[in-house]
């Protein structure tokens, strides 16, 4: 088995394995289970989906300072995969320990989520930094969008091993226990990365004067400042930080708008997030192959329009058979315009520093992330105590937030489109050849 995790191919199925561990942490905690629980179970009632917005927020404001001077020490001294490693040991831990939250811990309950997602989205930054010594410019698109099906896939396993007990078994303990079984499944599929990747990239001795708690803020004020000759990348993370707001709003609160608007139990929360999560590998693999033969401005545009598509759809749709196809749509969308970004992202950086580029490419998703959850959760609480206001009952005055709140994701959906269509993709990817032969 180490000879082969040692060959080329075998090398890409460890990074894929890790992807396939860690999707079970957004299937389950996320997505289906920890997300619907933390509002009803642990909060209830709609001040659930503000504090939901704020434990994201938070969790997302950290990762954002932290991962340009972490990525850019990564980048000097060649410890990626130490760091990989660091952060996903963070997040599998706290994972675990959302067992031990129950109704009423409020306080445990975001602590412990915020620590846990800290981990997984910095551990996030680390695994995509990879990807360019995995895999060659030609095929980074096709690379990625595999990573990101069989990713898919393994939170669709894991799913498929906690619904059995959730339906048959119920109970809040069971929803718990879903956590420990969560992060168990995250660790053993991050391992043979751990034990078998070798990372390509060699460390550069300090000079006169530097240590490790400077070189990362040093590097990045450094980036910082060569960013204008990084203009199409530039462009790229503006657009970005807009459109994947409307994402992560989609993935933070689908089972909370599912469960405020259609009723939807926890089984079919569940099942819900399964189908979805196999449009994903199918939306992954087909933006893929996409990005490598047209490009990945392309892919970007077409899973744009779909997502779109399919929140104005959801904007008006009071049919909860229908909720499921339109998830399933924007499932499929949301894999091409996550796995084809970190596509674009690779191609626009110079070699040798993508630590450092995938550091700001964090703080970008990060950022945006703060702001769209926050402003979500805000508008559906705040629209569900003005309706309430003026005469609507408690249940249907949070329904009508949650619609409301709904054009929060439509808004930075489009604005992003728009600003995507200004990027020149083979400029940026010319630009960054150009400077790494000049850095050799």
């Amino acid at each position: 088995m180490g000879q082969f995790f040692r060959s080329e191919r075998g090398q890409r199925t460890a990074w894929y394995l890790y992807d396939f561990g860690n999707s079970a942490y957004a299937a389950v905690v996320l997505l289906a289970i920890y997300s619907a629980y933390f509002k009803d179970g642990v909060v209830g009632g709609a001040d659930g989906s503000r504090l939901w917005g704020i434990a994201v927020a938070a969790a997302m404001l950290v990762t954002a300072f932290i991962s340009p001077v972490l990525g850019a020490v990564a980048d000097r001294l060649a410890v990626k995969k130490r760091m990989l490693a660091i952060f996903t040991a963070i997040s599998v831990a706290f994972t675990g320990c959302l067992f031990f939250v129950g109704n009423g811990d409020v306080f445990t309950g975001m602590l412990f989520f915020i620590l846990a997602e800290i981990g997984y989205r910095a551990a996030q930054v680390y695994y995509d930094a990879l990807l360019p010594e995995i895999a060659p410019r030609s095929e980074l698109g096709s690379v990625s969008g595999c990573g990101w099906a069989i990713g898919s896939l393994g939170g669709v396993l894991c799913l498929a091993v906690v619904l059995p007990l959730v339906v048959l078994v119920g109970g809040n303990f069971v929803l718990r226990l879903t956590m420990v079984i969560t992060a168990v499944w995250y660790l053993a599929f991050a391992l043979p990365l751990f034990f078998f990747v070798e990372e390509k990239a060699r460390p550069r001795p300090l000079a006169p004067g530097e240590s490790v708690w400077t070189i990362g803020f040093r590097q990045l004020w450094s980036t910082i400042r060569r960013l204008r000759d990084h203009r199409e990348y530039v462009k790229f993370m503006v657009a970005f930080i807009l459109f994947n707001d409307g994402v992560m709003i989609a993935l933070d609160f689908a089972a909370i708008i599912g469960a405020v608007l259609y009723g939807l139990a926890r089984d079919q929360l569940i099942i819900l997030i399964i189908l979805v999560q196999l449009t994903n590998v199918a939306g992954a693999w087909a933006f893929g192959r996409m990005t490598d033969r047209m490009s990945a401005k392309s892919a970007l545009g077409l899973s744009l329009v779909v997502m779109i598509g399919a929140v104005l759809w959801l904007a008006v749709n009071g049919d909860p058979a229908m909720f499921y196809v339109i998830c399933s749509v924007a499932g499929f969308a949301i894999a091409g315009l996550q796995s084809v970004s970190r596509s674009m992202v690779a191609k626009l950086v110079p070699a040798g520093r993508s630590g450092e580029f995938f550091g700001l490419f964090a703080v970008a998703g990060r950022s945006s992330s703060v702001v769209g959850p926050f402003l979500f959760g805000l508008a559906a609480a705040d629209g569900a105590a003005w309706y309430a206001a003026h005469g609507l009952d408690a249940h249907s005055a949070e329904q009508a937030g949650m619609r409301l709140a709904i054009y929060v994701i439509l808004a930075f959906l489009v604005v992003g489109g728009v600003l995507l269509a200004f990027v020149r993709e083979d400029e940026g990817a010319a630009a960054a050849e150009a400077h790494a032969k000049a850095s050799a």
